[in-house]
């Protein structure tokens, strides 16, 4: 999702010094799932984060919603939003502590991030309830975007594996012959896509990114990409998980490259069970599998509003993305 320094409103302007009740300002669906925020600050608003331009920085809301196909699904997932911010809030740490990046650092090249704080700002608590923002918000630095996602690809799934299985390579990038699906590659590929604010990204090779941002730019993104995904990938597998592959996305802050928006997250990445690791198949993974799988099978059309998903779906999907979370936290 594109966080600009100027984010467009889509709705009203700060101005009461009342507090908004959750009816006005928040709407949940019958678990309990966080549907929509609508708080009295500009708002761009992504297929599932909420953006808000408190003036100095901007607060990233993590809603429940989930999308697929390109759809947002009028059912949500409960908890989504707070695993997803916990887990961004996880891999930051890890960047602050030097645990991702100290070889970066080490060659003279920052890695700085986003981040300010994961609390509900005074601005907003004063103004509206707080309570359902609680543990899912990030108050972020604004930056102007790079008009890229920087991907990172480890193991061949997904557009890549399609890609190969026409071309033998994704995105330039000649890979051997003979792969199996899911295969993990002999080194992590930069593969850049271009940003698309609706449908989907474009895989390109690295030489358009280098023609739009410069040869400079360009490098620094993929050696920090790399870099990034490299050592998050180490740290992962000490605790079962494989990142099979993630998208990054970057933007400019004070002269600085610095990384943005979510990170290393199931909505961002493709995470598998190290234990259950068979290449050669799909995977299960720990994101929404169960939604598209479900939206597969049934007579859904794909060009009409999606349909409900049932509840057994929803309660799967969310198991699913709490275990993905865990197993990153030790605590599966």
């Amino acid at each position: 999702m594109n966080m600009h320094s100027d984010p467009q409103s889509s709705s009203t302007p700060p101005a009461s010094a009342e507090t908004n009740g959750p009816s006005e300002s928040f709407r949940f669906d019958d678990t309990g799932a966080l549907l929509e925020t609508h708080l009295p600050f500009p708002r761009r608003q992504g297929k599932v984060r909420d953006v808000y331009d408190l003036g100095e920085s901007l607060m990233i809301v993590s809603s429940d919603r989930i999308s697929a196909f390109d759809y947002i699904l009028p059912s949500g997932i409960p908890g989504k939003g707070e695993l997803l911010t916990a887990m961004s809030r996880f891999w930051f740490d890890a960047i602050d502590s030097g645990e991702i990046g100290g070889k970066l650092r080490d060659s003279g090249i920052p890695l700085a991030h986003h981040l300010i704080s994961t609390d509900v700002p005074d601005v907003v608590a004063k103004i509206v309830d707080p309570a359902p923002l609680v543990g899912r918000i990030m108050v972020t630095r604004k930056a102007e975007v790079v008009p890229f996602e920087c991907v990172v690809r480890g193991y061949l799934e997904g557009s890549g594996w399609r890609a190969y299985q026409e071309t033998g390579e994704i995105c330039g990038v000649k890979l051997p012959a003979g792969l199996r699906q899911c295969e993990q590659l002999e080194s992590p590929i930069f593969t850049p896509a271009t940003k698309a604010e609706e449908g989907h990204d474009e895989n390109v090779p690295i030489d358009v990114m280098i023609e739009q941002l410069g040869a400079d730019t360009a490098e620094r993104l993929r050696l920090m990409s790399l870099t990034i995904y490299e050592d998050a990938a180490k740290l992962a597998a000490r605790r079962g998980v494989l990142i099979a592959d993630t998208k990054f996305e970057f933007g400019w802050h004070d002269g600085q490259l610095i990384l943005i928006d979510e990170v290393l997250t199931p909505d961002s990445s493709r995470f598998w069970a190290a234990d259950e690791y068979t290449p050669g198949q799909s995977q299960r993974s720990f994101d929404k599998q169960f939604v598209r799988e479900w939206l597969q099978a049934s007579d859904w059309d794909r060009n009409s509003p999606p349909p409900p998903l049932p509840q057994e779906i929803v309660q799967k999907t969310t198991e699913r993305y709490r275990e993905g979370a865990q197993r990153l936290r030790g605590e599966w």
